[in-house]
Parts: structure tokens; sequence; C-alpha cells
């Protein structure tokens, strides 16, 4: 693939110096800013990943802030998740879906107070759908973007680091809730999250200028910890069923095709804009979901493209991610499928760029 040329359109993050002494070796373009995907090699951050603690720049997690009074009234609006027993301190999953039920995004929102939300979205522009429906349903609420970088702390010994630098406390944030915890007399909201399934936390670093000071003092407190930066890994993700907004689902998707159905209250959140189209989705049920797949034979080339699913000599499906899984002596996939090929153990094709492959339907994800 050939190199994309830097501008600044294509905007560094707070903690790109540190990740750049660090010695990335690739980036992806997420939410116009620059994402790490490598640093020593996939397989390799992979093992380190599972094994001791990395620190992941995603600021690419941009923040939409909605403050106001109308601000539960329009997170609700967004998704079919049921937010009415959401207390402030909890982080839910929410599918964010249009007027069709289809996805437009897949973030954490962040309740810090009634009338004050953080949306840590995926890539797309969801700041403009909900500035769109706030300014066209007259809300009493402001949106915009603060500046709220994130910073993750993933890996076996994250509890380990982050009580090094946080305080012991921290260890007892619970999953998908979060505290607030002092640096250098800065507040930080810190939550038990991340994109990746070997336990962690999120920092949601308010304020550029503090930036690179948490960063150091992370690297500084973990040297014993065998801590290095790192960044969401390809396999891990697959592995532990983490889709990827773009990449394994889109607008053209239901929450329901994309197995997030656990996620929808579509009786209850009643204002949410697309609760009509899911209403008749739940009761149908979807034609095509998600499912984690094997891919016979050895490495699959790097999955760029969607690669086109058969059954029967028809198509059936994609293959949206995938990737040589050096645990389990296999390449891992995650698919779109239909209802008629979706049980566990059918035997597929895959159209690859290398040829054909065979594929197994799972019974589930790896981990």
């Amino acid at each position: 693939m050939a190199v994309i040329s830097p501008s600044r359109r294509l905007r560094r993050t707070p903690f790109s110096d540190g990740v750049e002494a660090a010695g990335v070796k690739a980036y992806t373009v997420y939410n116009r800013m620059l994402l790490p995907t490598v640093f020593e090699s996939i397989e390799a951050d992979y093992h380190h990943l599972k094994n001791h603690v990395q620190v992941w720049d995603v600021s690419v997690e941009r923040q939409v802030e909605l403050r106001g009074p109308d601000a539960a009234r329009l997170m609700q609006m967004l998704t079919p998740r049921d937010l009415r027993g959401m207390l402030p301190g909890r982080c839910f999953y929410v599918p964010i879906v249009d007027e069709t039920g289809g996805m437009l995004n897949d973030p954490v929102a962040v309740k810090l107070a009634e009338d004050r939300w953080w949306i840590s979205i995926a890539d797309s522009d969801l700041l403009l759908w909900v500035k769109g429906i706030a300014n066209g349903y007259r809300l009493d609420v402001l949106v915009d973007e603060p500046d709220v970088s994130p910073l993750a702390v993933q890996g076996p010994k994250a509890d380990d680091l982050m009580a090094r630098v946080f305080g012991a406390s921290v260890r007892d944030v619970k999953f998908f809730r979060f505290g607030l915890f002092e640096f250098e007399g800065r507040e930080f909201v810190i939550a038990r999250s991340g994109y990746s399934k070997q336990g962690g936390f999120e920092i949601y670093v308010e304020g550029a200028d503090i930036a690179m000071p948490l960063w150091d003092a992370l690297f500084k407190a973990g040297e014993d910890l065998e801590v290095r930066a790192g960044c969401p890994n390809a396999i891990e993700r697959i592995e532990g069923g983490l889709l990827s907004y773009g990449n394994d689902m889109t607008d053209d998707n239901t929450p329901h095709e994309c197995g997030l159905g656990r996620f929808c209250d579509t009786q209850t959140a009643i204002g949410c804009i697309g609760r009509d189209a899911l209403l008749r989705v739940a009761k149908e049920g979807p034609l095509q979901q998600i499912r984690a797949m094997t891919i016979e034979g050895d490495r699959v080339p790097s999955c760029d493209r969607a690669w086109p699913l058969y059954g029967g000599g028809q198509k059936v499906g994609q293959i949206t991610s995938a990737a040589w899984s050096p645990d389990h002596h296999t390449n891992v996939a995650i698919g779109m499928v239909r209802m008629t090929h979706w049980n566990s153990g059918t035997v597929l094709e895959v159209e690859t760029q290398d040829g054909m492959r065979e594929a197994v339907v799972r019974p589930g994800f790896w981990a």
C-alpha cells in the first residue's frame, strides 16, 4: 500500500511525540487523526499485550459532549438502549442508529451528570448527526467536541501500573464504571474499559498540555512491569469479537445484524429515533448476522477489503476482518453471514486476494 502523505488535515494527537519516540511503525486514519497500528510487529505487540502492559494513544476516540437540560433526552434519542436507569459514574456501550435502524456508531456513553454526557465515538462523523438532531428538535443542549484525548492502559499488569500513578483506589473501579482521580493537580475521569479483552483502563485526558507529562509518568512508573507503547491489536480484537465500525458494520447494518441485540431495549427506549424500524427487526429477526469464523490454510493476506463468502455457489455473506492467530494456530475472522448458512460448523468458501479458501462458522469467538 502506498504511503499516506501527512498534512494538517490529518491531525496529530497530544501524545504523538511520545508515540514517535516509542518507535511507531504504522498508522491508520481514524476520525481524521493518526491511530498507531504497529510498534514492533503485529504478532510481537499481540504477545506483549497478553502478558504485560501497554499504553495506547487512542485520542482518535473523540468525545461528543452533551451539556444542558435536554442532554439526557438527546442521548436517549440517539440509541435504542434504555438509559433511564443509568446513574452518573456509569459507562454504557450504546449502539447509535438512524431513522432506519442503521448503525451510525457504536460508542461508549459516559454519564458525568444528569445534564452532561460524553459520547466516546468510533470512526464516523457522529458530531454532525448529533448537532443536526439537537438543532432540528430545538433542544436546550450544547453539542461540541471538548479538548479530551483518551489514553488507554491495557494488559494483565494494567492495575499495577495505574495504582502507582493514581493511587491504590483506582483498583476499585468496576467494569464500565469510572472514578475521578488526580494527577499533578488535575482531575481525570478514569474508566475500567478499553478496546481489548486483556483488561485495563481508559483515561479521559482533559487538556492537551497535560498529555505528555502523564505519558512520561506512566512509562517511568512501569519500567519494571515491561511497559511499552501499544495500540489496538487486530489479532487480539478479532479473537475477542470486538467489532470495528466501518470494517465489520456500517449504516447498512442494524444492531441485531451485528450481534448487538442485547444492547437494544426497543420496547422501553421511548424516544429513540430508530425505534419503529428496530421494532420490526426485533419481531422478524435479522436475515444476516455477525459470526466468528476460521479460515483454513496458511496465513491469510491483509484483509483490507471485504472478502465474498460463498455457499453452494451463491454469495452468502462476506469476511470483514481476518488475521493469523499465533495462540490458536489458525486464521481467525469476523464475517457477516446469511441466516441460511450461519449455523456453527457450516463450511463455506471465501475469496481472498490470494484465491479461494475454506471457511468454517464457529459457535463463538475465541476470548
